[in-house]
């Protein structure tokens, strides 16, 4: 084998060393400069009207093309140096040198889908006399479009509250005889913070109290008002807007059971279900 043939065979070799050498004597005179744009929006650097020419790829040195990050891609804009610009992107893939080169160009590949075929886009970067990135050019053009953020996925729409209300035993959030809340009480209302917040989002909540027909009417509906009001005040305090909650006292009403043999104790027990606080969502008017 001949002295030419093996220079011939390691020429791309010794063009990426001659460059990484170029960029690290280079960052020592180019001005970094400050990015200033995205590459899919920069201006054209070259004039108004001016033709961008492209290299054939069959030219570029990586033939097969490169994989590119793409948020490292993203990062690209206007006022790069070289050195940044070789640091985030690499070597350019036509045998381009550090000095007196206005443009750099790329190859790079990408998937339609994970695991799936792929295809390439030339990427073309052109500078000003001092080595600073003036504009991105893409072939085909389409191609400047990968540079866009995916889109987020919509957020859930509200739930709404189920039909059958949320019925909270008034026996599990308050003492005998009391509309303040306990511990264990605040926990529960707590529970359902989050459901109730969304379901405000779309509907008015309805906080009704029930007691059992034990006592009078009007402590009963008394009693079932400030224990409604209870409710509401600790779901406004965790986060559900005020205007859209309301609270609502009803007494003896709408029993869930009838309790009527047994001592006392015993049909106090069995009226447990309608010591209640129920939590709904009320269509709005529109």
């Amino acid at each position: 084998m001949s002295a030419s043939t093996t220079l011939y065979d390691h020429a791309p070799l010794l063009r990426s060393l001659s460059l990484c050498l170029a960029v690290l004597l280079f960052s020592a005179c180019a001005s970094t400069g400050k990015p200033k744009a995205a590459a899919a929006a920069l201006p054209d650097a070259r004039g108004e009207g001016a033709a961008v020419r492209f290299p054939d790829p069959k030219r570029a040195t990586l033939k097969e093309g490169l994989f590119v990050d793409l948020d490292n891609l993203r990062l690209f804009a206007r006022g790069m140096s070289k050195r940044q610009l070789y640091t985030l992107l690499g070597t350019p893939h036509f045998g381009e040198g550090m000095w007196g080169v206005r443009d750099w160009n790329y190859l790079f590949n990408f998937r339609s889908s994970p695991g799936g075929d792929y295809f390439t886009c030339q990427f073309q970067v052109h500078f000003d006399g001092k080595g600073i990135a003036q504009a991105g050019y893409w072939k085909p053009q389409a191609c400047a479009a990968l540079l866009q953020a995916p889109a987020l996925p919509p957020a859930p729409a509200p739930a709404p509250m189920p039909e059958t209300p949320v019925r909270l035993s008034a026996d599990a959030l308050f003492a005998f005889d009391s509309a303040v809340l306990t511990d264990a009480g605040r926990r529960s209302v707590d529970a359902l913070l989050e459901q109730v917040r969304n379901a405000s989002q779309v509907q008015t909540i309805q906080v009704l109290g029930y007691t059992d027909r034990i006592g009078s009417d009007s402590y009963n509906q008394l009693l079932s008002q400030r224990r409604a009001q209870a409710v509401r005040d600790a779901l406004v305090q965790g986060g559900v807007a005020a205007a859209a909650i309301v609270a609502e006292g009803r007494g003896k009403a709408d029993a869930l059971v009838q309790c009527t043999q047994g001592d006392r104790q015993a049909v106090i027990a069995c009226l447990a279900p309608n010591r209640r606080v129920e939590i709904s969502g009320l269509a709005r008017s529109r």
